[in-house]
């Protein structure tokens, strides 16, 4: 059963504040000492399954983080906690396998086949978390969650459909399935939801959650930025929808659109493996290992091949001595790229991951693969998966080593996050 929970008193809320959470029920197991001469501390038996756990940090006044006694102190605490600076345990029954973050408000998700396989918390003025119901008032939905809240998806097939991927922009949200396509909620201003803009909509307590229709073959992601989305086809077309002022969705003009449309320019004809966007600029790397942008280049992201701050059509982006691209992150004023080395390469503005001394550059820095752990110890160290918010990187390494009973350096397929923040 996904989430085990039971509603919190209501005499708990603040005044003024609509709020609505849930206490969940797991237990934690602790580490054990195991005797010997040397210290060895064993902290799952030999035999057991990985468990799969979520960790939130950061700002934590909207409820994003899922943990109640943030925003409404229990007896124990007097203050509420702003921020949270290090990863905090988010209790969840069921194995989480993808999650994004928005502007104060988070999406995850469970691959599981159960009727409930996708949870909101945060803010959710524009019903960014879908319709959540208020204790007292069926037709009213709470403006925050402070606990992870199940979301009703309109599937046909509920118990037949998974959720492959969820996404997160400035108010609106998107979910991949597996069966069932692509679904939007919260702000559509801009068509950023792919369906009809209805002029002055109310989105607070809207129980809208559409099925974007359109594309010319099933989608395999989705990447929302502020006010604009981005999907991918299984055959490598890419379409976009939303907001264009900064030529962000990448369809050749500065105007909205309401409905998924397939971008063009230096990508046409292009297989698309991967795209990227958070703020107003966005990026695709195809199957050969190719970078192309376009949207917002005020930062100098898009420097290679324009000096214009805007550009409304995809660009190839001929990049010098990084590599074959394999992945690509890009934030509100940043670019990361990932090759297949495992190398990192980053420009744009901001606090880039290179120190004091580097907080602007048109053209891409590799950083120092020691700053992600590798030595002479751990030599084929290297980073699987890189992301990026609107002023801050985070790398996934794939590699890390540890001192065996035996005294030995042995290699073992771990994985650690390393992040770089801005501001």
């Amino acid at each position: 059963m996904a989430f085990p929970y039971v509603r919190l008193c209501p005499r708990h809320m603040r005044a003024g504040l609509q709020v609505c959470w849930y206490a969940t029920l797991s237990k934690a197991s602790r580490p054990q000492e195991k005797s010997g001469s040397d210290p060895v501390f064993q902290y799952v038996g030999q035999h057991k399954k990985p468990t799969h756990k979520v960790f939130v940090w950061g700002f934590s006044f909207t409820g994003a983080l899922g943990i109640p006694t943030f925003v409404v102190p229990d007896s124990g605490r007097k203050k509420p906690r702003k921020y949270q600076l290090t990863p905090y345990r988010l209790e969840t029954a069921e194995q989480i396998s993808s999650a994004a973050c928005g502007y104060g408000f988070t999406l995850i998700a469970s691959p599981s086949k159960d009727v409930t396989k996708l949870w909101g918390m945060g803010l959710n003025k524009d019903s960014q978390l879908g319709f959540q119901r208020t204790q007292h008032d069926r037709h009213k939905s709470y403006d925050y969650v402070l606990e992870p809240s199940p979301v009703a998806l309109p599937l046909v097939e509920p118990l037949q459909t998974r959720v492959v991927q969820v996404a997160c922009g400035r108010a609106h949200s998107l979910v991949l399935t597996d069966r069932e396509g692509v679904f939007s909620m919260g702000n559509n201003a801009y068509g950023q939801c792919g369906r009809r803009i209805v002029e002055d909509e109310v989105y607070s307590g809207s129980h809208i959650i559409h099925k974007i229709e359109g594309f010319s073959s099933r989608v395999i992601q989705v990447a929302c930025g502020q006010d604009h989305s981005l999907f991918l086809t299984e055959t490598g077309k890419v379409f976009a929808c939303g907001w264009g002022a900064d030529g962000q969705t990448g369809l050749g003009h500065h105007n909205i659109s309401s409905s998924p449309v397939e971008v063009g320019g230096d990508l046409a004809g292009v297989e698309v493996q991967q795209i990227s966007t958070y703020g107003d600029c966005s990026l695709a790397v195809s199957k050969d290992g190719q970078l192309y942008g376009w949207g917002n280049s005020e930062y100098r992201q898009l420097a290679f091949v324009t000096q214009a701050t805007q550009m409304n059509s995809p660009r190839h982006l001929p990049l010098k001595g990084c590599g074959k691209v394999v992945q690509a992150a890009c934030g509100g004023t940043q670019v990361a790229i990932l090759n297949d080395k495992g190398e990192v390469f980053v420009w744009g503005y901001g606090i880039l991951g290179k120190g004091p001394k580097l907080s602007e550059s048109s053209t891409p820095e590799m950083i120092p693969p020691t700053l992600f752990g590798r030595s002479e110890f751990n030599p084929s160290g290297v980073v699987s998966r890189i992301r990026c918010g609107l002023s801050h990187f985070a790398a996934v390494t794939d590699f890390c080593f540890f001192l065996s009973p035996e005294k030995k350096w042995k290699n073992k397929t771990r994985s650690a996050v390393v992040a770089v923040s801005g501001a």
